[in-house]
């Protein structure tokens, strides 16, 4: 997965700033995720859920709304309304980047944004909000005792999240003036509820509301014991898995198979994209993996390619072999890493080979040890990376056999 930085013009002509996150491959799919009220693109949940998703095919835009992170302009000119008009500006740059989005997915405030916007956005197939409000007048709640001073004086400071924000009268009436139960009813989009019942900033009496406001398909999933702001890194990364879950229904995401637990003894590789190369490995009912080649080579890259599993099978005995030695020999072995580069080398290049002519394969091993050893014990540890099993293997006779299952 990779991620670059990204602007567009927002709603008042201000450059907003964006991050787009990107599979390791070809997108699949295509999504904007907007941040919750006064928050910033940045935040853990934010990056955890976009990130977790791009590593899942779809490529994700998240954005700083106008006066907020990295963005341009001025907070205090802004209201509900105008974070509705960025979200449409963004979707029109995701649309000029790659393709327009297919998936909004908000959070808080924005949430409640997305479910504004989703029916404006014709690209666009599905919804999910986290923690969303079901009425934007719910967030004046923050303003406390502030409310009589914007009223009185048109505006006042408030303090959101230990930060200082100007909240203007203008705010607070167009907050008051956007329901939201018509725009949900005729979004005709796909919705998924997330909230969680302990979500002491926004009520999951909203997470009602919203759901049931909505017309099918709907789904409502709770987030358990999780606060608000997603903070804690499991609980963002479980609400991916469901938005990804969930939007594969809707976004014609190819079908990923899952592997059937292979017996006990045996590796598996099912074909997962018969489009591509994508492999799902099991190792009876205990271990999944992906294997896959790169897109230059008609893959997605979405897992290690088969020589890549090859050095790391000898990466990985080599370091085992090598701490199992220093462990039984009580040595201050701190740590181990091995570096193994696959390759082929003309067999007359070879001085030990039995072949004369030809390539032959050669996978270059660099170890590093860290501790305080001395030079006769780093040259043995040296020696026992040579007894490593896989190291034997690859440097034995071996035999394949093959026959139809």
């Amino acid at each position: 997965m990779k991620t670059e930085k990204l602007s567009f013009t927002g709603h008042s002509g201000e450059e907003l700033a964006a991050r787009l996150d990107y599979p390791a491959g070809k997108p699949h799919a295509t999504a904007i995720f907007a941040h919750c009220f006064t928050c910033s693109k940045d935040i853990p949940a934010a990056r955890r859920v976009s990130q977790r998703l791009a590593g899942m095919g779809i490529a994700v835009l998240r954005f700083d709304f106008t006066g907020l992170g990295h963005s341009k302009g001025e907070f205090a000119n802004t209201n509900f309304s105008s974070n509705v008009a960025d979200l449409k500006l963004a979707a029109e740059a995701l649309a000029a980047e790659i393709e327009a989005p297919s998936l909004l997915i908000g959070h808080s405030l924005g949430g409640a944004a997305v479910l504004r916007a989703a029916g404006d956005i014709e690209s666009v197939k599905a919804v999910t909000t986290i923690g969303a409000p079901f009425d934007p007048e719910h967030v004046v709640h923050n303003f406390g005792s502030a409310l009589e001073e914007i009223a009185e004086k048109g505006e006042a400071e408030v303090s959101l999240g230990g930060r200082p924000f100007i909240i203007k009268q203008s705010f607070v009436e167009d907050v008051s003036a956007n329901n939201l139960r018509s725009a949900i009813g005729g979004m005709k989009k796909a919705l998924l509820v997330l909230h969680s019942p302990i979500d002491q900033t926004v009520g999951i009496e909203n997470a009602g509301e919203i759901f049931g406001a909505a017309k099918h398909p709907k789904s409502f999933v709770t987030l358990d014991d999780a606060d608000h702001l997603l903070s804690r890194a499991e609980d963002a990364e479980y609400a991916a898995d469901v938005i990804a879950s969930w939007a594969r229904r809707y976004l014609n995401l190819p079908a990923v198979k899952v592997a059937k637990g292979a017996p006990d003894g045996v590796v598996r590789s099912d074909e997962a994209d018969a489009d591509g190369f994508l492999q799902d490995i099991s190792v009876g009912s205990d271990h999944h993996v992906l294997a896959d080649e790169p897109v230059a080579y008609g893959g997605s890259n979405l897992g290690l390619t088969p020589y890549q599993f090859l050095s790391a099978g000898l990466a990985a005995c080599t370091s085992m072999t090598v701490r199992m030695y220093a462990r039984r020999k009580g040595w201050p072995l701190e740590d181990i890493s091995v570096d193994v580069i696959h390759g082929k080398i003309h067999a007359e290049d070879c001085d030990h080979c039995e072949a004369t002519e030809g390539k032959i394969d050669q996978f270059q091993r660099k170890i590093a040890l860290k501790g305080d050893l001395d030079e006769d014990q780093r040259a043995r540890l040296l020696e026992i990376a040579d007894k490593c099993p896989v190291h034997r293997t690859l440097e034995s006779e071996i035999e394949v056999t093959t026959a139809l299952g």
